[in-house]
């Protein structure tokens, strides 16, 4: 019997239950998909703060990701990669709300034509794939496994010690949490023209991104923002204004071979929930979903609150 029950196998399931099983918990995922099959592998990923809240606690969640991203950085099999590079903006902009927890941040005037104000700092680029994949390896490691199986009531799963809802958007019926949304996203992976610097357009909230993040061999193209949209499978036409974004920042960009070109659907509500209820056979119940497009950034922070929430009996 285990421990504890995670649902779900994107990030925030992956590395709440190696946070558990680090602990010495006998942990189990289930899930409807395997790691690499959920919208966490079609991330782009940056480290960063996107359009959540609550801020306070996101703010410390995001620190305590940052610290667990930078030692993983010092491993090349993680995936990760402190990378150096450029925020940039079409019109003035303020200092990101994060800049304290990243202290070589420094305002930029080299910037991309058709740009004027921008930022340039390092922080931690994720290849998503491998970095799934690290964590699954982790979790066997630790002694967790995964099992391919859906859930469909919260209420099958009481046999555990505590249940760790992290469903993403199966929790808008699974729950249900009707303020649960999907935000589509798109991106394209290219051949890597030689990009060693990741670049991100501040686009505000427009549907519309440009962000280019180097892993190595490959490079991330992104991409796409579209609000409670569910609308299926790639868009080549989307892929398309994808690369020519990018490629008016790169110029190379537009001759790059593409190799990939993933869909995902960020689990957004009003704020992250990170938050313990009870199901009704009386097991410990504890969510942790609903962070957006920043799952990788709140991951290790909010796994850290899942821990302390269950090692508090009260």
């Amino acid at each position: 019997m285990a421990d504890v029950i995670v649902i779900g196998s994107g990030v925030s399931g992956l590395t709440t239950a190696v946070r558990l099983a680090e602990t010495g918990r006998k942990v189990v995922i289930w899930t409807a998909q395997p790691p690499h099959r959920t919208t966490s592998a079609a991330a782009g990923a940056i480290w960063g703060p996107y359009l959540v809240e609550p801020w306070d606690r996101v703010l410390e969640w995001s620190r305590q990701s940052l610290i667990e991203f930078r030692k993983l950085a010092e491993d090349p099999r993680t995936g990760v990669r402190m990378t150096t590079g450029i925020e940039a903006s079409r019109r003035p902009m303020a200092e990101p709300p994060w800049a304290s927890l990243v202290p070589n941040m420094e305002r930029w005037g080299d910037l991309p034509n058709g740009f004027v104000d921008g930022f340039r700092y390092t922080v931690p680029v994720i290849d998503m794939p491998v970095y799934l994949s690290y964590l699954h390896q982790r979790l066997v490691t630790a002694g967790g496994t995964i099992e391919i199986r859906p859930v469909h009531t919260l209420e099958e799963a009481p046999v555990a010690e505590a249940v760790v809802n992290c469903s993403g958007l199966g929790a808008k019926e699974l729950v249900p949490d009707h303020d649960l949304r999907p935000i589509r996203g798109e991106i394209v992976i290219i051949k890597n023209p030689g990009i060693d610097e990741f670049f991100s357009e501040d686009t505000g909230l427009s549907a519309e991104l440009c962000c280019i993040y180097p892993h190595g061999s490959t490079a991330v193209l992104g991409g796409t923002a579209e609000d409670n949209d569910l609308g299926g499978g790639r868009n080549a036409n989307r892929a398309r204004s994808i690369v020519a974004r990018c490629a008016a920042v790169i110029p190379a960009i537009a001759d790059a071979q593409v190799i990939d070109h993933r869909v995902g659907f960020r689990p957004t509500r009003p704020s992250v929930r990170v938050q313990e209820t009870a199901v009704s056979a009386g097991a410990r119940l504890i969510h942790n979903y609903g962070h957006g497009g920043a799952g990788v950034t709140l991951s290790w922070g909010c796994a850290e609150a899942v821990s302390r929430i269950i090692d508090d009996p009260n």
